[in-house]
């Protein structure tokens, strides 16, 4: 559920944005919205507007969100097919930056063809975000409960976040469900004079993909899914296939290590390693080789692992797991001041979005045994875990709640492209959404590695690069070779 490239010790589960700004509430215009442009401080070849839209869409009068777009132009214009809407995935990753780092991302060709446009979502990054108390954020208690006492405590923790971040957000903080979004990008569509749009979506992009598509098919061109969300899987289901898909990553790490010779624990039978790894974690004796003197979680180190999987950082990993096993243990440092405030949206999103409904203690250790029986390495998918525990209290239900039935069938052609070993985004996932659309989507498999796959493979970038421009779906059943990994730095 992320698309960016980040090292696997950063935060997986929220993208983090230093803000220093209020919120103030306005009143709405009238229905037509328009953007206002200005070049973006960041990079002058970019352009960075503003439109207010409603908090609430059912109340198109009341209470207004600030939302903060930023426009590419089409280096040819000459030959420009429209505009291509981009989402690299979070809940949480910023629209903005993502254009603001397009040249890095997307092909010559497709930005010489189309104006790059990405809209910051409600609640997100620039556009009237999610605000949080730091020190509260910071006070999450661990999400692998074992107790009552502790059961208890994260009900009365996410009750106590979700009032600190409505306090501090204002009215749209209980309206950043991925519907109320769709509607923000078609709002934005309009303003920018376009009858219909493209779009790219990464990660948790793809479900605004999949929801604006259900809303508005006749104002879409062209719809590209990468690393698909099926938003029709009820708890178990959603619990099962995420753990599934996150185990599996655990095996291609341990594949790897045992035929490239780049590997720091080649020779040594790394499930063995993990395994200690596990147990110093549990005991509280393992410790953060690049963070001394922190102690690791049984959690954190997963969510190491986890993200590691996502590019993935199978060389750095090693050397992390090397060194964690190495490291001594020591006293606390007192922890640096923190800011005030920051961007926290992961929780306010998921828990609009989905219906993770879970009855206690019992049902909850239910769930984790069960898991933990499949997955006997990774034992859960943290994101997974953090979506289930997250909600745990949260005060109110959910406004998106997934729909068993899945998407109906698509009216334009779709393509889905997914790798098969994707740690976040279950290749089940794709393979299920693609039925559910029907015979105009395409699912296109890499057979690799990692969480969005666009410019991971050029084998990818070409297929969707050609579906983008002319509309031509890849035949049924195509595949892209893996492309191995390449060292990432290490510490």
């Amino acid at each position: 559920m992320r698309a960016t490239a980040r090292p696997f010790r950063a935060a997986i589960l929220t993208v983090i944005t230093l803000l220093t700004y209020g919120v103030t509430p306005t009143r709405a215009a009238a229905a037509t919205y328009v953007i206002t442009w200005k070049t973006c401080p960041e990079n002058e070849a970019v352009q960075c507007g503003t439109m207010r839209v409603p908090a609430n869409w059912a109340d198109p009068s009341g209470p207004t969100a600030m939302l903060t777009i930023a426009r590419r132009k089409a280096a040819d214009p000459a030959r420009r097919l429209g505009a291509l809407l981009v989402n690299p995935g979070g809940p949480g990753g910023s629209a903005v930056d993502f254009t603001l780092g397009a040249t890095q991302f997307f092909g010559e060709d497709l930005r010489a063809r189309f104006d790059i446009v990405g809209m910051d979502p409600r609640g997100v990054g620039r556009s009237t975000p999610v605000l949080c108390s730091r020190d509260l954020v910071d006070a999450q208690p661990d999400p692998l409960i074992n107790s009552q006492r502790e059961y208890d405590a994260t009900l009365a923790y996410n009750r106590k976040l979700a009032a600190d971040c409505a306090s501090r957000t204002g009215p749209v903080f209980p309206h950043v469900d991925t519907a109320s979004v769709v509607r923000d990008m078609d709002a934005v569509r309009a303003a920018l004079g376009e009858q219909k749009i493209s779009f790219y979506g990464a990660s948790y992009g793809t479900l605004m993909g999949q929801q604006y598509a259900q809303l508005y098919p006749a104002r879409l061109r062209a719809l590209v899914l990468d690393s698909v969300m099926d938003h029709g899987a009820g708890l178990t289901r959603f619990l099962t296939e995420e753990t599934d898909a996150a185990e599996d990553a655990f095996h291609q790490f341990v594949a790897w290590c045992t035929r490239d010779t780049q590997c720091i624990l080649r020779g040594q039978d790394v499930t063995k390693v993990w395994a200690n790894a596990v147990a110093r974690a549990r005991a509280g004796t393992l410790q953060n080789p690049y963070d001394p003197p922190k102690p690791l979680t049984l959690a954190e180190l997963i969510g190491a692992a986890f993200a590691a999987f996502y590019e993935p950082q199978w060389y750095s990993f090693a050397y992390y797991l090397r060194d964690a096993l190495a490291a001594k243990p020591t006293a606390r440092k007192a922890p640096a001041p923190p800011v005030d405030l920051i961007d926290h949206s992961f929780p306010a999103v998921i828990c609009e979005d989905w219906h993770l409904p879970v009855t206690g203690l019992a049902d909850l250790r239910r769930h984790l045994q069960a898991l933990a029986k499949r997955s006997p390495h990774m034992l859960i998918s943290p994101l997974a875990l953090a979506a289930m525990t997250g909600c745990l209290g949260w005060p109110s239900p959910p406004d998106n709640p997934q729909r068993p039935g899945g998407p109906p069938p698509a009216t334009i052609p779709t393509l889905l492209v997914n790798s098969r070993h994707d740690p976040a985004t279950a290749y089940a996932w794709s393979q299920r959404v693609v039925r559910q659309l029907g015979p105009k989507a395409a699912l296109l498999t890499y057979d690799g590695w990692g969480h969005v796959i666009y410019n991971r493979s050029p084998c990818v970038a070409g297929a969707v690069d050609k579906y983008l421009t002319t509309l031509a779906l890849p035949a049924l059943g195509t595949t892209c070779p893996s492309v191995e990994p390449q060292p990432f730095g290490v510490g």
